[in-house]
């Protein structure tokens, strides 16, 4: 009879055991699943600004882009109307350009 005493009071403290194992299990859980929705939120975040970030770097470019092709535009103008001596040849300019260029 003690022995099925001992026995019975042993599998009442397991299932003790087991039971309080489960609520920190599910304390845990709870948490992990609190930090997951924190760096969901975080990434939504960063995906937002990687977005922006883009768009903006596709704007700058675009100018870029426009700008230098104003440039190279410009550039033959001034070619051109050298080429046909409408412009005077000036070497202070001359000059003055190459110094700029040397500074790109």
């Amino acid at each position: 009879m003690e022995a099925v005493k001992k026995k019975m009071l042993m599998l009442k403290m397991d299932k003790e055991n087991a039971i309080e194992q489960s609520e920190q299990a599910d304390v845990e859980r709870r948490e992990a699943e609190a930090r997951t929705k924190q760096h969901e939120d975080e990434l939504i975040v960063m995906q937002k600004k990687l977005k922006s970030t883009e768009d903006e770097l596709d704007k700058y470019s675009e100018a870029l882009k426009d700008a230098t092709e104003k440039l190279e535009l410009a550039e033959k103008k001034a070619a051109d109307l050298r080429g046909l001596s409408i412009l005077p040849e000036d070497d202070s300019h001359d000059k003055s350009d190459r110094r700029y260029r040397s500074e790109l």
